[in-house]
C-alpha cells in the first residue's frame, strides 16, 4: 500500500506512470482542497479533479486541467451576457457576510458566477454540480468524492484531505486574494508577502485520510506552499507524516523550478526556491527523489533520476526511482 499527496500539476504527472511500479488498487491519492472555490454556487475542487480526470481517462493533459475536448457554451454565454448587461467581468467575491454563509465546506472563497474568471466546460461543469448537489443532499466532500470516482471508474482511491473548510489565501502587496485569484487570474504577478490557510486551526483530516497515512507516503513534485501547504496546516496531518516513511520528489532542478508559482510562493513564506528550501519546508521527508542535474547536498538519503515529466514513460521513471528511496527508509 502507498499514499500520495496531490495538488496542482506535479503528483498527477508522477501517476501517469506510477501503475508501473505501485499496484492502482493499493494506491490512495489524497488531494489538496485549499484551491476549491464556489463559483457561481457550484464548489469547483482543482486538484481532486485533476485525478479524477486522469484516472477517468479524461483529462486534458494539454493544460492539466479540466476535460479534454470539452466545450464551453455556458461559460461563453456567461461572459457575453455580462458584456451586454455591463457587469465587470470576475472575480467577484460574494460580500463578506455571505463568506461565512451556506455550505460550510466552501467558506471564505466564494465567487458569483457572473462572467466567471475560471474557465469551466461544459462536461466539467456537470461534475461540479453533482459534486455540490450532493453536498447539498447531505453527504460529506468524501462521499461526494467517492460517487465521482465511481462514475469515472478510477482503480485508484482519491480522498480530499479534509471534510472541513481550508482556504487558501495568499497576501500579496496588492492585497489579500484567494489562491485561485493571485494564479488563475492574475498569473502570480503580485508580490506575495505570506500565505494564509484559512480554517486549517479547526480542520481535521478525515478518519480515511488519517488510515492512509499509515502507510508510506510519496509527495510528488507539487508546490509545497500552496499544494501541499493546506494539508501540513493541519497538526493531525503533519503529525500522521513524522510517523510514516516519507519520500519527496523536488520541484526543482537547485533553484530552477519545473512550473507554476512555487518559488514566488515558497519565497514569499520565507522558504529559499530551491531543492534546499523544499527540505526545509518538508522536514518530515526521510528520503528525496532529486534530478540528475541537482547537486544539492541534502541530510537525508537522495535519489536521483531525469525528474522531467512530459510523459507515462518518464512518469515510471520517476516512480521506480521513488520506490528505491522508500525502500532505503522503509
Amino acid at each position: 500500500m502507498v499514499t500520495f499527496l496531490a495538488g496542482g500539476t506535479g503528483t498527477p504527472k508522477l501517476l501517469d506512470g506510477s501503475g508501473e511500479v505501485f499496484a492502482p488498487s493499493e494506491t490512495t491519492v489524497v488531494a489538496n482542497t485549499g484551491d476549491d472555490v464556489e463559483l457561481g454556487g457550484h464548489l469547483v475542487c482543482p486538484d481532486v479533479d485533476t485525478v479524477l480526470f486522469h484516472g477517468g481517462g479524461v483529462l486534458d493533459t494539454d493544460r492539466w486541467w479540466g476535460i479534454a475536448g470539452d466545450t464551453t457554451a455556458t461559460d461563453d454565454e456567461l461572459h457575453r451576457l455580462a458584456e451586454a448587461a455591463g457587469l465587470e467581468p470576475g472575480p467577484r467575491y460574494l460580500p463578506a457576510e455571505a463568506q461565512t454563509a451556506g455550505r460550510d465546506i466552501a467558506r471564505w472563497r466564494r465567487f458569483s458566477g457572473v462572467a466567471e474568471f475560471m474557465e469551466i466546460g461544459d462536461r466539467d461543469r456537470a461534475v461540479h454540480l453533482t459534486r455540490t448537489s450532493l453536498l447539498d443532499e447531505g453527504h460529506t466532500l468524501t462521499e461526494a468524492t467517492r460517487t465521482l470516482a465511481d462514475a469515472f471508474d478510477l482503480d485508484v482511491e482519491l480522498l480530499p484531505m479534509s471534510d472541513d473548510p481550508v482556504a487558501s489565501i495568499v497576501h500579496t502587496d496588492e492585497g489579500a486574494m484567494h489562491f485561485q485569484e493571485f494564479w488563475v487570474h492574475r498569473r502570480a504577478d503580485p508580490e506575495v508577502e505570506d500565505v494564509e490557510f484559512r480554517g486549517a486551526d479547526d480542520a481535521e483530516p478525515t478518519d480515511a485520510v488519517r488510515d492512509a497515512l499509515t502507510d508510506p507516503v510519496v509527495v510528488g513534485p507539487s508546490n509545497p506552499v500552496t499544494s501541499l501547504g493546506p494539508m501540513l496546516a493541519m497538526d493531525a496531518f503533519r503529525d500522521a507524516l513524522d510517523r510514516t516513511p516519507v519520500v519527496a520528489v523536488s520541484p526543482f532542478v537547485e533553484d530552477r523550478v519545473f512550473s507554476g508559482p512555487a518559488a514566488e510562493l515558497m519565497a514569499g513564506v520565507g522558504y529559499d526556491p530551491s531543492t534546499a528550501g523544499v527540505a526545509d519546508a518538508y522536514p518530515f521527508a526521510d528520503a528525496f527523489v532529486l534530478d540528475d542535474d541537482d547537486g544539492t547536498s541534502l541530510d537525508r538519503p537522495v535519489v536521483r533520476t531525469d525528474t522531467r515529466m512530459d510523459g507515462p514513460d518518464d512518469a515510471a521513471r520517476v516512480a521506480r526511482a521513488v520506490a528505491d528511496a522508500l525502500a532505503e527508509v522503509s
